[in-house]
C-alpha cells in the first residue's frame, strides 16, 4: 500500500467512516486518481493507522475502516534538536529524520544560524516546517506524526536537559554516537548551524559531546544519520 492519510479523527472501528479534508481529498481523487473500492493506509498520527477503502471520490472523499492497528509511542523517544539553517537544508533534515523515526523536532535559533525567525516570518516558517514533518509522516507511513515544537533560543534548549538526555553532535568531541546506550530517558539529538556550535554555547548546554565519526558531515546530514544509526541500535 504505498498511498497514506491523515484524519482529524478516528475511532479505529472497523466498518468506520472517514473523509479526508481538502487537500488530501485533492490529491486522491486528482493526484492518485482513486477508485471506489481500492485501498490505502489512514491513520490520526496519534497511533492509530488503519487500512480503508475508498467509498466514495466525488463530491468527497469517504473510507470505510477494515482492519486497525494501535502502535505504542516508542520508549525512549529520540527527538531532533535542528538548528535553523539558510537555504532548505534545515527542512531536508527534519524530512529525512521524520522519515527514519524522529519522535519530537525542536527549531533550534543558534547563534550562528543565519536564518532568523521573527514575527510572521517565523510563524509562517513553524506551519512549514509541521507540514513538511506531516507529509513525510504520510509517506513513510507513520501512525505517529513527530511533535514540531516550538522554537527556542539556547537557554530553552539547555532547559530542556532537565527532562531529556541533550545529546550534542560535536566534530572535536572524544566519545563516539556509538557509545550512546539507552537509559531509560528520552533522548534529544542536538545539531548545529553551517558554522557549527559557538563554544559558549556547548558550555550552555552542558549535556553529552559526541562526534559522528572521522568527517564533518553537513547540517542536513547530521541529524538524519544519528538518528539512523540510534534507530539500528536500539529499534530496527
Amino acid at each position: 500500500m504505498a498511498h497514506c492519510y491523515y484524519v482529524d479523527a478516528l475511532e479505529g472501528a472497523v466498518g468506520e467512516r472517514v473523509r479526508l479534508g481538502p487537500e488530501d481529498a485533492r490529491h486522491a481523487a486528482t493526484v492518485s486518481r482513486a477508485r471506489v473500492g481500492e485501498t490505502v493506509l489512514v491513520g490520526d498520527g496519534r497511533g492509530t493507522l488503519a487500512t480503508a477503502r475508498f467509498v466514495e471520490v466525488r463530491p468527497e472523499v469517504v473510507l470505510e475502516v477494515s482492519d486497525v492497528r494501535r502502535e505504542r509511542v516508542p520508549s525512549p523517544r529520540i527527538g531532533l534538536a535542528q538548528a535553523l539553517a539558510k537555504g532548505d537544508r534545515d527542512e531536508l533534515a527534519i524530512q529525512a529524520a521524520t522519515e527514519l523515526g524522529v519522535d519530537l523536532v525542536v527549531p533550534w535559533q543558534a547563534s550562528r544560524s543565519i536564518v532568523t525567525w521573527k514575527g510572521e516570518r517565523g510563524a509562517k516558517a513553524l506551519a512549514r516546517w509541521r507540514t513538511i514533518v506531516r507529509e513525510a509522516g504520510k509517506q513513510s507511513l507513520r501512525a505517529h506524526v513527530p511533535e514540531v515544537a516550538e522554537p527556542v533560543g539556547t537557554a530553552q534548549l539547555a532547559a530542556l536537559g532537565d527532562r531529556m538526555r541533550l545529546v550534542v553532535l560535536d566534530p572535536t568531541a572524544e566519545a563516539s554516537l556509538a557509545s550512546v546506550e539507552p537509559d531509560g530517558r528520552d533522548l534529544l539529538l542536538v545539531v548545529g548551524p553551517e558554522g557549527g556550535i559557538a563554544p559558549d554555547e556547548l558550555e550552555r548546554l552542558g549535556g553529552e559531546r559526541v562526534a559522528m565519526g572521522p568527517h564533518v558531515v553537513r547540517t542536513s546530514t547530521a541529524g538524519p544519520a544519528a538518528i539512523a544509526a540510534l534507530a539500528a541500535r536500539w529499534r530496527w
